[in-house]
């Protein structure tokens, strides 16, 4: 009885995994998760995908050709190799009942080994300033999970290198596409800790750590019912962020407490809060050639409460 009933479970299991798009992980970059997780792991930045997988991109669903309707071969083949995991699983799970439980593994931090302190940078350009990175800093992030809300990442383009936001760029599409919308609420950035710097292929690379606070859900635009995520619970979120541009550039006065870039076409002062088109002259902007930009972004860890 206990064997059939296990196989009826692992029928609806591939069923559920079939017919209903998974739901990836929200904030934007995909980092905020239902598990929890941190202490090692794979980069999450560069020329990773962060949306292909996770957003539903694939195709979740089957046709039954010919009008037979059986179930795809593939199916079938799932419903075996899971019907032998499961039976697995529980043998061995009274076993493995008393271990307690591990987060999965973030991402790797840059070695503390590679870098320099940040005064090695300050000594050849003296106008950069680590407290006004850090500001700026705390303004893109509020900034990214406004645009991820909106599902329009146009406004940070030019902050970020041009392969990570076109992974922004899909996830949102994609969320779209699924007629869902991800909000990130109540954030607080905790603290801001520019690590160190170092020189790599022509540029000046520099890293730093940013702890915040959040609440992440995504609802369902149709039904309004929460499809991933929380309301209620917070998370404690632990991000590696790199940044580059390149050797020789220097940083450009600015007021005291004010994060502010200049458009390279007529000099008009633009905040991090503004969209990539200068208000003054109509100039498409890109800040790649002559400021920090963001290249690379890990989910270092997180903790739920």
């Amino acid at each position: 009885m206990k064997k059939w009933l296990l196989i009826l479970l692992t029928v609806l299991l591939v069923a559920v995994m079939v017919l209903v798009p998974r739901i990836g992980r929200a904030d934007l970059g995909d980092f905020s998760g239902g598990g929890d997780y941190g202490g090692g792991g794979s980069d999450w930045g560069g020329g990773s995908d962060w949306g292909s997988s996770d957003w539903g991109s694939s195709d979740y669903g089957y046709t039954s050709r010919g009008g037979s309707g059986g179930l795809p071969g593939f199916v079938i083949v799932a419903i075996v190799v899971i019907v032998i995991l499961i039976i697995s699983f529980s043998r061995s799970n009274s076993k493995n009942k008393n271990r307690s439980s591990r987060p999965a593994p973030g991402a790797v931090r840059t070695a503390a080994s590679r870098l320099k302190p940040i005064t090695d940078l300050m000594q050849r350009d003296p106008n950069f300033s680590p407290e006004d990175l850090s500001e700026w800093l705390q303004n893109l992030y509020f900034k990214m999970q406004d645009c991820c809300t909106k599902r329009d990442v146009e406004p940070i383009r030019p902050y970020f290198a041009d392969a990570l936001w076109q992974q922004f760029d899909r996830q949102v599409k994609q969320l779209k596409a699924m007629h869902r919308t991800n909000y990130v609420e109540r954030i607080a950035v905790l603290s801001v800790d520019i690590r160190g710097c170092y020189q790599d292929k022509g540029e000046d690379v520099i890293v730093a750590e940013i702890y915040a606070r959040i609440t992440d859900y995504t609802l369902d635009d149709e039904t309004g019912k929460v499809v991933a995520g929380s309301r209620d619970h917070e998370k404690f979120m632990t991000y590696e962020y790199s940044l580059s541009r390149p050797i020789g550039m220097k940083t450009e006065p600015r007021a005291e407490g004010v994060s502010e870039r200049h458009c390279p076409n007529c000099g008009a002062p633009l905040s991090v809060n503004e969209s990539i088109k200068c208000p003054y002259c109509d100039s498409v902007l890109t800040f790649s050639d002559h400021d920090w930009t963001v290249y690379a972004i890990k989910g270092i860890s997180q903790r739920t409460v």
